[in-house]
């Protein structure tokens, strides 16, 4: 059974063209079918659903860097000058209120107060207070909506990269890429429409997180929809080059040959999925030409190349990530998936902090900045952040110049710039400790809610029906675009 209408009425119109070529067209039938094959493939990559959006939207593209491990906020964001008296005092039960721990800290006999020892200032017309450590991004205040008080029920990394990738914190469930791209398809027939980089870093001591492709998996969806990861080095897609030896008119017959068997299949079962296995063999083959222009940076200006930094001409590079997605989604790939880890700092935060700060701080500003001079920043969706935050008491021993950070879901800082976001937005407070919000609050599915809003998305009207349910990128509970971020 066809759960998607869309795939379901696609199969009918395909019956329907078999049925019209076996009966007028008996001659000139394999030609018209290979012409037709890849028609519709074409076709079937550049076609959103029937009535999305659901209104204007302001964002036509997204791109998604995410520090995996949680970057803390009481350090870069969240500016809390008033725990320099309390440094090493136990935080107060009044403030923690019995919440749950990790493994890693449940144990402590106290939880001494660490302050932050870097410097704050504050910055653009808005006055958003940010650490020394980010002064690139300190110069785009402005363009950005800081949103201080995001939380979530997940207090270990694995579900909570995963509840704010997909959802739900239990992995299967497709990823926000693919709920864009099965919604409003792709606007390049050469490049997938959702595509994922995975960022190195440079400090040996960052605490690093493991990740996988099912935090770009389609899940139910088709598989078409889900995100082609792009490596740095000479083979950016695995098994994309045609071997040694083999040309490319000899993959085309070949490609040609297997479409055909495919087609088949398709008569026979009606299964979508072999209809998308069709699309992805094409898709291929058009990658085998437009991958290499893509990830040839030569052509790029040096004033470019400057603006972004020397790492950028380093492969797999945060910066050279940056670089790579602009890139992207300059070429109408829909959404950009950038994953950097490192980020899980449970100990030597003075030290690994900096670094993993000075990777992403001149590149984020340069992508900003980037997007603005070319126009695009004005649809292009921006977001930076983590999958929650971090403790302000320390997690093991706390001194003058070293400390550590255990996980904190109750409350943590993201940004996010263009397409739609309002600049220059500073959004919720939380306490004095950096521990609970006192107002406005935003959770991952309020958040999963704006991003869709900006894509003129109505989360509630935006569902796929699996397993006998109207499942939804937010789920079932309650979720509200925040509009005072929007512009």
């Amino acid at each position: 059974m066809i759960n998607d209408p869309r795939l379901a009425n696609e199969a009918v119109l395909a019956e329907t063209r078999r049925q019209f070529f076996g009966r007028g067209a008996r001659g000139l039938g394999p030609l018209a079918l290979a012409s037709l094959m890849q028609q519709d493939a074409r076709a079937g990559e550049s076609s959103g659903l029937p009535g999305l959006p659901h209104f204007a939207p302001t964002a036509k593209r997204a791109i998604y860097l995410h520090m995996v491990g949680a970057p803390p906020q009481i350090d870069l964001f969240d500016y809390k000058p008033g725990m320099k008296e309390w440094y090493d005092k136990d935080l107060p039960e009044s403030i923690r209120k019995g919440q749950r721990l990790t493994t890693m800290t449940a144990g402590q006999s106290r939880f001494p107060i660490a302050p932050s020892i870097f410097k704050f200032n504050q910055h653009g017309q808005s006055g958003a207070w940010i650490s020394e450590l980010l002064p690139n991004t300190a110069k785009m205040v402005d363009e950005m909506a800081i949103i201080r008080t995001m939380n979530t029920e997940a207090i270990n990394h694995e579900p909570a990269i995963t509840f704010i990738q997909t959802g739900q914190q239990v992995a299967g469930r497709p990823c926000i890429g693919s709920w864009i791209d099965y919604g409003l398809g792709s606007a390049n027939q050469d490049l997938p429409a959702f595509v994922v980089l995975n960022a190195s870093h440079t400090h040996p001591k960052a605490g690093v997180q493991a990740i996988s492709a099912k935090l770009w998996s389609s899940g139910f969806l088709s598989a078409k929809y889900a995100g082609v990861a792009l490596r740095s080095g000479r083979d950016p897609v695995l098994f994309l080059r045609n071997p040694d030896g083999v040309a490319p008119t000899v993959r085309r017959d070949m490609l040609d040959a297997l479409a055909e068997m495919n087609q088949m299949q398709l008569e026979k079962s009606g299964d979508p999925e072999t209809r998308a296995r069709i699309a992805q063999y094409e898709m291929a083959f058009r990658m085998q030409s437009s991958v290499p222009e893509l990830t040839d940076l030569s052509k790029e200006s040096d004033a470019t190349m400057k603006l972004y930094g020397e790492e950028a001409k380093k492969g797999g590079t945060f910066a050279n990530s940056c670089l790579m997605a602009r890139r992207l989604v300059e070429r109408g790939v829909r959404f950009v998936q950038v994953y950097q880890r490192g980020w899980d700092v449970h100990k030597d935060l003075p030290e690994v902090l900096p670094a993993m700060c000075k990777d992403v701080d001149q590149a984020c500003y340069a992508l900003l900045s980037d997007l603005k001079s070319r126009g695009m920043l004005k649809d292009t969706l921006v977001i930076w952040g983590g999958e929650f935050g971090r403790t302000i008491y320390s997690q093991g021993k706390l001194t003058a110049t070293d400390y550590g950070r255990d996980h904190h879901p109750r409350c943590f800082s993201i940004w996010a710039a263009g397409g739609g976001i309002k600049g220059g937005v500073v959004h919720g407070e939380t306490d004095e400790f950096s521990y609970n919000i006192v107002r406005d609050p935003v959770h991952v599915r309020d958040f999963q809610a704006t991003l869709l809003h900006c894509f003129g998305i109505d989360h509630e009207r935006f569902a796929y029906r699996h397993q006998g349910l109207e499942a939804r990128l937010t789920g079932v509970e309650k979720a509200y675009p925040v509009k005072a971020i929007l512009a």
